[in-house]
């Protein structure tokens, strides 16, 4: 079927076009009205390393958004899919799909769906992996976290791709090095090799650690600790697909980063399998992974 591209909906006539930065304050003002936490400063960063659309009516006013993030010639995330609350469950969000989903074909597509997707998804061939916490508050103690982390130095950062890499089964090396160039760094260096990092930036209401990647729970709380210590009440934000009543999880909600919403990752095609010891603890944010 052809797609379309102007749409009819809830009294508005909706073309679809390219997303640019010019779109910025708009699409700050879509995310506003869904409750989501993202700054104008975090939407420039997504649009900088993704692909997107806007459903835009007559007069300019942004009703829709939905992106695409090449981590590979065969692997996309799909992310920041918003419609306007006064448009919900109308079709405006399966008509941006649409053209992301024509845009990505021949990769494996992947997403983190909320609550108000995921019927959506779901009807779009979309498979359910696993739960992902969203975890945050204010941090309002610093439980043990062991010893051996330290800060992240320059000469650490092809390291910490390949890490990346191994732990999500695919290289992403343009998403990360935006990320590392806008965080602070702890490592775990053992016998003279990096086995684990964790990175911590300014995102949403405060701060967010993530991507996490570790060999095991101990090592994901020693990489966190020094940040949660430095942040005492401070708000602080981790997304992670450990479960509840799990070490990792044990630690952040003992230190005021307790669960606040869920989303599900879900994949259209098969994902390549992580290599190596290492596993991701926590994510870039929902839309990266």
């Amino acid at each position: 079927m052809e797609f379309a591209e102007t749409l009819d909906i809830g009294g508005y006539e909706l073309s679809i076009e390219p997303m640019t930065p010019a779109d910025i304050p708009r699409l700050h003002e879509l995310s506003v009205a869904v409750s989501w936490p993202h700054r104008a400063d975090d939407w420039a960063m997504v649009i900088g390393l993704g692909q997107g659309w806007v459903a835009r009516d007559q007069i300019g006013r942004i009703f829709g958004s939905a992106m695409w993030f090449p981590f590979s010639r065969t692997v996309a995330s799909i992310g920041m899919v918003i419609t306007s609350p006064r448009l919900q469950d109308q079709g405006a969000g399966r008509w941006l799909m649409r053209r992301v989903l024509d845009e990505t074909q021949g990769r494996a597509r992947v997403l983190n769906a909320t609550k108000e997707a995921f019927r959506l998804y779901v009807s779009l061939g979309f498979k359910t992996l696993a739960p992902v916490a969203q975890r945050n508050g204010i941090v309002t103690a610093c439980p043990d976290f062991g010893t051996g982390a330290r800060p992240m130095r320059d000469a650490d950062r092809t390291r910490i791709l390949e890490l990346d890499t191994n732990a999500m089964g695919v290289a992403r090396p343009e998403v990360m090095g935006a990320i590392l160039g806008v965080s602070e760094g702890m490592v775990i260096e053992r016998e003279g090799r990096i086995t684990g990092f964790a990175l911590m930036r300014h995102f949403g209401r405060g701060r967010v650690i993530g991507p996490i990647v570790a060999e095991s729970e101990q090592d994901a709380i020693t990489l966190c600790g020094p940040f949660v210590a430095a942040h005492q009440g401070d708000f602080l934000r981790v997304d992670t697909r450990e479960p509840e009543g799990a070490p990792f999880t044990d630690f952040l909600s003992a230190a005021g980063i307790v669960p606040y919403d869920a989303v599900q990752r879900m994949s259209l095609e098969p994902l390549p399998e992580p290599t190596g010891p290492a596993r991701t603890f926590g994510l870039i944010n929902q839309a990266l992974g």
